[in-house]
């Protein structure tokens, strides 16, 4: 017997996210898991207490000059970081 109604299984998923509310915690952590391979392990080492609220991202940066160069480079790690995830998580990034 065969059938005529089949879908794609990640689109299944997807909906399924959707229609629980799951999709946006989803990709906030992918986000959060993808910012040591944007920004590389020797600016991550300078970063912690990461956290997404109201599509900003916290960081609190240890070193003030570090911070400083951040500032200046966020729009692009911004973009990055919605790309390496595929959707628009974020929408600012606040240096702490």
């Amino acid at each position: 017997m065969k059938r005529n109604n089949a879908e794609q299984i990640g689109k299944l998923i997807q909906q399924f996210l959707r229609q629980e509310s799951l999709e946006s915690p989803l990709n906030e952590q992918r986000l959060l898991d993808s910012w040591e391979p944007v920004v590389g392990g020797t600016i991550n080492s300078y970063t912690r207490d990461l956290y997404i609220r109201n599509q900003v991202l916290y960081v609190h940066v240890t070193s003030a000059a570090l911070r400083q160069e951040l500032m200046m480079g966020r729009d692009l790690l911004v973009r990055n970081l919605n790309k390496r995830v595929g959707a628009t998580v974020i929408t600012n990034i606040i240096f702490r």
